[in-house]
């Protein structure tokens, strides 16, 4: 079962795809000046480049939304069309994976009436898969071979297995965290983790690497002795992108300590837009970037 949700939009899409503009037209100015110097293939990778339409599906009935308002689903997708439209000299290949049969089909037809430059790609899988896929590709040719990847899902489908994937090859990465939309709400307050999964799938981590960040026991008096109770740490959600941000610095060199904040209409952080690179200059520009 899915619920398509459709003509929401807010303020924090357009931050997030204004920040990712910004930094793609800083990346091909630069890679512009050296490409052809050293015989650079340049290529695209959004891994949930979706329709580009107005619209997402959400999965209900794996249950990782709960109670999330229909002000909180905004519109996210729009990167495609963003990034094929830069006038500029652009990437030697686009790649857009989508799992959904229907968002594939709809995105080839919208991007196939966009004058453009390079080969487009239109991958219905998995991410993960095509993320390994990408992976392999470039590890054989890591001389020659630069990415630019957007993993942009709304919830937790990136395992980082998949990250890890791209520790040795040229890839600079901008990655949503879903830290107050979904992560934090799978992290409930008494610790069951009746998605300890999941969760482990997320962060990389075990089960009890996961209880000691994120828990803490405290000792209760009662009347019938001494109690233990799990209480959830305090700030989850700055605690959760945190670690995800530790995580990154596990992979890539340079990564900003502060990503891209994004707060729903109550101004309540929703996600996190957090970049990676092996570049220092990279890094500085993103964190430019995300300060403004």
């Amino acid at each position: 079962m899915s619920v398509k949700i459709k003509n929401f939009g807010g303020k924090w899409t357009t931050q997030k795809l204004d920040a990712f503009e910004k930094y793609v037209q800083v990346y091909l100015t630069i890679m512009n000046k050296n490409r052809d110097k050293y015989n650079w293939k340049l290529i695209y990778f959004d891994g949930f480049a979706g329709s580009g339409i107005n619209e997402i599906e959400i999965e209900t009935e794996k249950k990782l939304l709960f109670d999330i308002e229909p002000n909180e689903i905004l519109l996210y997708k729009g990167a495609a069309e963003r990034v094929l439209k830069i006038e500029k000299r652009g990437f030697d290949y686009y790649y857009f994976i989508n799992k959904d049969e229907d968002a594939h089909l709809e995105l080839q037809n919208k991007l196939s009436k966009i004058k453009h430059q390079g080969k487009l790609e239109f991958r219905l899988d998995d991410a993960n898969n095509q993320i390994q896929e990408l992976s392999k590709y470039m590890s054989k040719k890591k001389s020659y071979t630069r990415a630019l990847v957007l993993l942009d899902p709304f919830g937790m489908q990136v395992n980082w297995s998949s990250i890890e994937l791209l520790k040795d090859i040229n890839v600079d990465l901008w990655i949503l965290i879903p830290s107050g939309v979904i992560v934090n709400r799978l992290l409930d307050k008494k610790g069951k983790l009746d998605y300890k999964d999941k969760l482990t799938s997320f962060f990389g981590l075990t089960e009890n690497e996961i209880r000691e960040h994120f828990y803490q026991n405290e000792i209760n008096n009662t009347i019938f002795g001494d109690e233990t109770v799990t209480r959830k740490q305090d700030e989850p959600i700055k605690r959760i992108t945190d670690l995800y941000i530790k995580r990154l610095k596990t992979i890539f060199k340079e990564v900003p300590d502060q990503p891209l904040t994004l707060l729903n209409t109550k101004g309540c952080p929703i996600f996190h837009f957090a970049f990676a690179s092996q570049n220092t200059t990279a890094k500085k520009i993103a964190t430019y970037i995300i300060g403004t």
